[in-house]
């Protein structure tokens, strides 16, 4: 559009181009003449012919064609050189419309953007001269470890290793009393930690060193994100040990439900295991292996018995639904899953969960005196 501004402004200075001539002989400077050609203002000008005067003062080009003009030089005014100059300014017009036409419509934008592409791959484009494919050499396959059966094992401490299978069978019952956490699984496993912040934990076995019967291990801190000053651990099992089973959660504050494995199926290192409310902790996870029935503890003494179904089958990210009413400054204490034997110990009294009567969930429940 400038150019257009610029072409127009000659072309018209060219059809009257003594005028032009008369206001630069008769000014004292180039401003004097850029004020007459913009403004019409003769103030300054002397014309030494007359009859020009009134011509001047109807001038009214613009700012940037009045310097076009000044700049002018007087070859310009060869009459091949004038003609070139309508000719152009014919095309720019020309170009001025195409140009509002592609910009006013998406499909003709499209269409300059496609031609404009196919040219720069016409003048460009070069066949490949590499060939890429993956080479077995460059590409690590975690696979083709040879699988093998190991035994993790966790002290009271928190220091874990990984025992081979044979070493566990010949020494079982030492194991099984000196460390707090006994897991079997493979080496390609995950090792899955539910702590009481109410985070999933997941350790690479293969990231666990393997040790002797007597070596002291690795302190779990050290293999994941788990802070045992300030966290502590509610259930721990295999990834593999979890698939196709149902877990039942419980809190404190006595929200219980039951999650899907498939919900904790991720590569992530830690995750949410549930959803807890503000001051609550997360205080027992536990497997279904066939169970109907659930007794939940206080640390009241107080017991209730009801059926498994009572509880909802929910997302990992739910708080659940409320198990027990409990009384003011009590919690839930343990969970228990009615199995072959019902019989636990309460602070030295044998409790038989079978034979508690048996109610509904939210229910106050019933306590058990010593």
């Amino acid at each position: 559009m400038d150019k257009k501004e610029v072409q127009e402004g000659l072309i018209t200075a060219c059809d009257c181009i003594d005028l032009i001539i008369a206001i630069l002989r008769g000014s004292k400077n180039l401003k004097d003449a850029k004020a007459c050609l913009t403004t019409g203002d003769v103030t300054n000008i002397h014309f030494k012919v007359p009859g020009f005067e009134e011509d001047a003062k109807k001038l009214s080009f613009t700012e940037r064609q009045a310097s076009a003009i000044l700049e002018m030089r007087l070859y310009k005014l060869i009459g091949l050189e004038i003609l070139a100059l309508e000719k152009e300014h014919r095309e720019t017009l020309r170009k001025i419309g195409e140009y509002k036409k592609i910009l006013g419509s998406r499909a003709q934008m499209n269409r300059v953007i496609k031609e404009d592409l196919a040219a720069i791959k016409a003048e460009f484009a070069t066949p490949r001269r590499t060939l890429i494919e993956d080479g077995p050499e460059a590409v690590y396959d975690e696979s083709a470890v040879a699988v093998q059966e190991m035994v993790f094992v966790m002290d009271r401490f928190g220091y874990c290793k990984l025992l081979d299978k044979s070493t566990y069978d010949r020494n079982q019952e030492t194991v099984d009393n000196e460390q707090v956490h006994v897991v079997k699984c493979l080496n390609t496993d995950k090792i899955c930690l539910f702590a009481a912040s109410g985070s999933l934990y997941q350790i690479k076995a293969m990231d666990v060193p393997a040790g002797k019967l007597r070596d002291k291990g690795t302190p779990i801190e050290n293999l994941s994100k788990f802070d045992g000053t300030k966290d502590t651990i509610v259930y721990l099992t295999s990834a593999e040990d979890m698939k196709g089973r149902i877990f039942v959660f419980a809190t404190k504050m006595a929200m219980v439900k039951q999650v899907p494995a498939e919900e904790f199926e991720t590569n992530n290192r830690v995750v949410a295991a549930t959803k807890l409310q503000d001051g609550d902790e997360l205080a027992a996870v536990i497997p279904v292996e066939g169970q109907t029935e659930v007794v939940i503890q206080t640390t009241g003494g107080v017991f209730l018995r009801f059926a498994l179904e009572e509880i909802s089958m929910l997302k990992k990210a739910s708080r659940g639904v409320r198990g027990i009413r409990l009384s003011k400054n009590e919690e839930l204490e343990q969970l228990y899953l009615i199995g072959e034997n019902p019989i636990v110990d309460y602070k030295g009294k044998e409790v038989h969960l079978n034979r508690l009567k048996l109610a509904k969930r939210d229910g106050k429940g019933s306590k058990v005196w010593l």
